[in-house]
């Protein structure tokens, strides 16, 4: 559901909730006034209950998020360096497959620099994923034609093994971003942020003070919100995963190939 929606609705969507909660209390508190007076220690004693069910809660949305987020760029640079490993050892194969998996590699990695772009469950995600596969089956019949010409070479074998790690990097990418924090964690966090403010500006009223704790306290629990979300939207809010190592690694191959097949 969070997914779905852009960053700019997602944050009028999550501050429309809070200042929501956080408005509803002040109004109740205003109301209640001096007859409340006799059940606000109590009061007290559960919203600060609340508020540390929230602050833990909140905390684990974000280490969630942080994680997925960190193991999405360390298979990026994983998979940069799995390329870059099959790309050279697919210098030392004989033609025809030197040339031919050479040519298929620099299409692969543009492929794979097109994906870090797209939103993930998308059509162009879906297409650039398809288009990667595509190259993945025409890299393995190279392979086999490789390994059919010289079936006792060392260079050939060596190549099969990295493009094998290389397509298994793909599929633990592809997994990387479709593993995201579970919808009812992300609804916890905000229901249980929502009703805890909604609560701390309720007793701040009733103890007779005004309502810019309160608001501080929202904005800064909104500001925790929209980064644990947003770190778990990859490509479509304004925490991306970067594919500087893709692109490096591109770059690199515009070069002429540094060894020459037998």
């Amino acid at each position: 559901m969070f997914f779905s929606l852009g960053t700019l609705p997602l944050a009028l969507v999550i501050t429309v909730i809070i200042g929501g909660t956080v408005a509803a209390g002040v109004v109740v508190g205003r109301r209640l006034g001096e007859r409340a007076s006799s059940g606000r220690e109590s009061l007290g004693v559960v919203q600060g209950a609340l508020l540390g069910l929230v602050g833990l809660l909140l905390a684990f949305g974000l280490s969630m998020a942080v994680s997925r987020y960190e193991s999405r760029r360390s298979v990026v640079v994983q998979e940069a360096n799995d390329i870059g490993t099959t790309y050279l050892r697919a210098q030392l194969l004989a033609e025809p497959a030197r040339s031919t998996s050479l040519d298929l590699l620099v299409s692969y990695t543009d492929a794979a620099v097109d994906l870090a772009g797209r939103v993930p469950e998308s059509d162009g995600f879906d297409q650039a994923s398809q288009q990667l596969e595509s190259l993945q089956r025409d890299l393995w019949a190279a392979a086999g034609d490789a390994v059919r010409d010289d079936p006792q070479g060392t260079a050939p074998r060596l190549y099969v093994e990295s493009l094998n790690a290389m397509i298994d990097t793909h599929t633990d990418r592809l997994a990387s971003l479709r593993n995201r924090v579970p919808a009812s964690v992300m609804l916890l966090m905000l229901g249980g942020s929502a009703i805890a403010l909604g609560v701390l500006a309720l007793y701040l009223v009733l103890l007779g003070r005004g309502v810019t704790t309160s608001l501080v306290a929202s904005a800064v629990v909104i500001l925790i919100l929209l980064v644990s979300f947003d770190l778990d939207r990859p490509q479509r809010g304004f925490i991306t995963v970067p594919a500087s190592a893709l692109r490096e690694l591109r770059v690199s191959m515009d070069e002429p190939p540094a060894a020459t097949g037998p």
